[in-house]
This record gives structure tokens, sequence and C-alpha cells, in this order.
């Protein structure tokens, strides 16, 4: 069955289903990496991509942003002259009571006499001023940082702005 639309689980409303102990079944999360470039280099400012609202991210959101934003950056600066981070985790499990749209269909399932549902993913709950991504860069690469999550925030499904700081004393803020 193909996945719903992001529309579909990008508000909540309860609590977060999260005892991966108690729930069989629960795919795993589709993010790959969390750290990607130089870890270790000596970065000038640190630009951040903030949530504006409160939502739900799934985890296939959040790995298209991350390649994107990881491959602009490797061609464009190269992967010795930034570090970007994950900063969200999907920790919540997603349900869909699946739901059969056909001829004779009524005949073959309940509608919603026990809808719990069966988890289908993961997300994660993000509330305004979340990071939920950074890029440390040198100063002559800050253009090339904004457009890397620019790119990012493309993928999301909430809105965000990107914030620059400066990592050393000295440096005048973007």
């Amino acid at each position: 069955m193909p996945l719903r639309p992001a529309r579909c689980y990008t508000h909540f409303s309860g609590p977060p289903y999260t005892r991966r102990e108690y729930i069989p079944g629960v795919p795993q999360p589709k993010i790959v990496k969390f750290e990607m470039g130089n870890i270790h280099g000596d970065y000038d400012y640190v630009a951040e991509l903030v949530m504006i609202e409160a939502g739900q991210i799934r985890h296939n959101a959040l790995e298209a942003a991350r390649v994107m934003a990881n491959k602009y950056l490797s061609t464009s600066v190269g992967d010795q002259n930034y570090f970007l981070k994950i900063r969200v985790y999907p920790h919540h499990v997603l349900r869909e009571n699946k739901m059969m749209a056909f001829a004779g269909a009524d005949r073959l399932q309940d509608g919603m006499r026990q809808a719990f549902g069966k988890p289908i993913g993961t997300a994660a709950r993000v509330y305004p001023g979340t990071v939920v991504m950074e890029v440390r860069i040198k100063k002559e690469h800050v253009e090339h940082a904004k457009e890397a999550l620019r790119r990012a925030a493309s993928k999301l499904p909430l809105p965000a702005r990107i914030v620059f700081k400066p990592l050393k004393p000295g440096l005048k803020p973007i």
C-alpha cells in the first residue's frame, strides 16, 4: 500500500506514542546518518533550521531533507568544509487503520470497530523554536549554508526559518 500524504500525519493531538518495547513491528527510521561532513573542523558560524509551527515530521521527510542539504554542501563547498547534523529523532510511532477501497470491501473490513491501527512509520514531534538541522560553516561559505538549508526546508511539511549564530567571539551576527 502506498504512503499517505504528509497532511495526514503533520498535525497532532494527544500524547506521543513512543513505547517501542510494547509495539511489535515498528519499522526502523530511514535516516541513515545524523552527522555528516568534517566533525573536527574549525568553523565560524552555525546555521540552524528552526521550526515556526508545531507538528510532526516523518522520518522519510527528515531523510529527504538530509540528503538534499548534504548533497548541495558536498558539491558546493567540499566534504571537509562543513558539518551537518540532524538534531531531532523520530520517536513517535505512526499508526494507520488500513481501509480497502474497492467493490465489495464492506464485507472484508470492520470500518471503525477496533480501529487502533498498525505501525507504519515514525515521526519527530517539533514545536515552535525547535532546531531540526544545523550546519557549521566557515565565513566564506555562509551563502552556501543558507541555500542548503533552504532546500532542506522545502522537503519538510512545516514552515521553517534559517538562523545564523557566530561560534567565535568578535564575529558579527548575520
